[in-house]
């Protein structure tokens, strides 16, 4: 990958399209829940969604070979997928943006009323 394709993010998109191709091909119950599963991973991602491709990659791979077993969605994922998708992001213990961004506006205002306090 070149710097260009970086920057402008245009590689994120090749692989997306890539990842939408793939999931085109599931059954129509592994595709809504591949449409939960994106929306859910969003939550953990960082500002470019670069750290979220291999996950994506790595969920779409468990679904293509769910999907080929004969196994239904709640098979293979259960019926908690926002949990699943917490677990495959880092556990209980992932941090999503709204939470990066609450501790950044708490740090902040704690900053500011301890130079009020002084």
């Amino acid at each position: 990958m070149n710097f260009w394709d970086r920057i402008t993010g245009s590689d994120l998109t090749k692989e997306w399209k890539s990842f939408e191709a793939r999931a085109a091909e599931l059954p129509g119950d592994y595709q809504a829940a591949w449409e939960d599963i994106k929306n859910q991973l969003w939550l953990h991602g960082d500002f470019s969604g670069r750290n979220l491709t291999p996950i994506a990659d790595g969920v779409l791979g468990l679904l293509e070979t769910t999907a080929a077993d004969g196994q239904t969605v709640v098979e293979a994922l259960g019926d908690d997928i926002p949990g699943f998708c917490s677990a495959v992001a880092g556990g209980k213990a992932a941090v999503n943006f709204r939470d990066k961004w609450r501790a950044q506006l708490n740090k902040a205002v704690a900053r500011k009323l301890s130079k009020l306090e002084a």
